[in-house]
């Protein structure tokens, strides 16, 4: 690997930087006293909390002391789900976008737009459609980008490390969401502990405070925005897009640049060969559609792809990224400890541990991380739930509570996190590959929209026995992964279309093979009569003579 295709696969990745932004930004958002009064989230009389969090009249004010409103758990899960409702249609978009424009064409618009939504997010009035239409916005971008951005990846990177350069997607989006979480707990710690009104008297409980905290912290969402639309504006196209076109002198020179050489090198024109065959093969097939994603041949990649994206959400990590400084308040931490200690800690352990899936993703395979993830994700599940009923019996079980989650986390971003994303921009044809991984971040946002609505009402009614649902879902990506999973590490593009599609007509592979071996028996027949009636003649007229 050169530097350019490390700079090339390392910019592109900052789309995944955009989603995890959010991630780590929503959490300590909803916990920002200014933006639950603000949005009628909470109300606020004027009393406040101790260090502990408990009600008190005495010196040692630290927090104010917020009452839930009855609308609380429908708002939270609206605003939440907003954006994924918004990268839901973005992946749909990319679909058409993708090929009509190109993949580095739209991903440097989908940046442009993120960046507009963040600015309308931080501009809100005081009622939340205008929250939700921004985070709907930003949204759009991501999902486009969801789709493109590994895609754009694959098609550039070469075979034999492509799978690392893929994760480097998930590599940033953990690290956006790390980013944010800092910035944003920052943010949180300034305002929120002993502010300055405690000590003020309060008239009207739903009267807002000063909403300088999650202005800053959603604006600030422009500035990764603007970093990966002045990046990516500078990237090559797409060679594999450029022969689309029959842009081919253009797709030889981005291949001799990603490979350091000429343009006449063996490599640069065995690989752009390849290239132009399997267009002019998707051309003489005709115009791809959606349908053909469920054709014989392409079938079981779109249901593999579909079940991988929709078993990655169904893990919970976002229910953990989205509410855990709720979920650490449940268990029984303090509000500092929730808010920002724990979710700082847990977003660096999702960060770090996605360098051991770049390593495996390449040495262990695709399907085997799937396999050993989902099973130690089942197990840190029931261990959460398990440990989180004995947290009122000591401080002990707190501690085993949280360190499960922290496995837990660690066993997602080593297996589950990056390896969808890479599988879904591998396993498909040219002529539907943009379609075809948009149906797995379809998948994604969908599955991640539901979490992210339906979670707050299931820890509400719920609390910690959450985590056996998660559990139960893990039980079924093991037996999807063990046998359903069809291995593609270390093909080429070229190579996987032809490994899936020969799998697909197995069947018919056995049927010819019978036929060939029946028809060489025939010929093996044939010759032995052929050379008996020859014998035969001859001794006939020996006998003559």
């Amino acid at each position: 690997m050169n530097k350019f295709q490390f700079l090339v696969a390392v910019a592109a990745s900052l789309g995944g930087m955009l989603s995890g932004y959010d991630a780590g930004l929503i959490n300590l958002v909803l916990v920002m006293d200014s933006f639950r009064i603000f949005f009628g989230l909470y109300t606020w009389d004027g009393s406040a909390l101790d260090e502990k969090g408990e009600y008190t009249t005495g010196d040692e004010k630290w927090y104010r002391n917020l009452e839930e409103t009855s609308s609380k758990a429908t708002l939270e899960g609206l605003i939440t789900s907003s954006f994924v409702l918004g990268a839901l249609c973005g992946a749909i978009a990319a679909t058409y976008l993708g090929e009509k424009f190109g993949r580095q064409r739209t991903i440097f618009i989908g940046a442009c737009v993120y960046t507009c939504g963040a600015i309308i997010q931080g501009s809100s009035i005081r009622f939340w459609v205008m929250l939700c239409v921004g985070r709907l916005i930003t949204g759009l971008s991501v999902g486009c980008n969801g789709v493109l951005c590994p895609t754009y990846i694959s098609e550039v990177a070469p075979a034999n490390i492509r799978g690392v350069l893929s994760s480097c997607y998930q590599l940033m989006t953990t690290l956006g969401i790390i980013i944010a979480a800092g910035i944003t707990s920052l943010v949180w710690y300034k305002t929120n502990v002993k502010p300055d009104d405690l000590t003020m008297p309060r008239g009207d409980i739903s009267d807002s405070i000063n909403t300088f905290e999650w202005r800053f912290a959603l604006l600030f969402q422009a500035i990764p925005g603007l970093i990966l639309a002045i990046l990516i504006f500078f990237l090559p196209k797409s060679p594999r897009w450029l022969c689309t076109q029959d842009r081919n002198e253009e797709a030889a020179a981005v291949l001799a640049k990603l490979n350091a050489t000429s343009v006449d090198n063996d490599v640069v024109q065995k690989e752009l060969k390849a290239i132009q065959d399997d267009v002019e093969n998707t051309r003489s097939s005709g115009s791809s559609s959606v349908g053909e994603l469920f054709s014989k041949v392409i079938r079981r990649r779109t249901i593999t792809t579909f079940l991988m994206q929709f078993f990655q959400q169904w893990t919970g990590i976002n229910a953990i990224m989205y509410y855990q400084s709720q979920i650490y308040n449940e268990i029984g931490f303090t509000k500092f400890m929730s808010t920002v200690v724990l979710p700082l800690v847990t977003n660096f352990i999702n960060f770090v541990s996605t360098f051991p899936a770049m390593w495996g993703i390449e040495k262990l395979g695709r399907r085997i991380l799937l396999i050993i993830g989902s099973l130690m994700m089942m197990a840190f599940h029931l261990a959460t739930w398990g440990f989180s009923t004995k947290t009122d019996e000591g401080a002990l079980w707190q501690v085993l509570a949280v360190v499960s989650i922290f496995l837990f986390v660690f066993s997602f971003a080593a297996t589950w996190g990056p390896v969808p994303w890479v599988y879904q921009s591998e396993v498909f044809p040219l002529r539907v590959r943009v379609k075809g991984a948009a149906v797995g971040t379809l998948s994604n946002y969908l599955n991640n929209w539901i979490i992210a609505f339906v979670v707050p009402a299931l820890m509400k009614l719920w609390s910690t026995k959450t985590f056996i649902l998660f559990a139960g879902a893990m039980l079924l990506a093991w037996i999807y992964s063990q046998f359903y999973v069809i291995e593609s590490k270390g093909l080429n593009l070229e190579e996987m279309d032809a490994k899936m599609a020969n799998i697909k007509n197995e069947d018919k592979k056995v049927d010819e093979d019978k036929n060939k071996d029946g028809e060489k028996k025939n010929e093996e027949e044939n010759k032995v009569k052929i050379f008996l009636n020859d014998n035969n003649s001859k001794e006939n007229i020996n006998i003559i003579n």
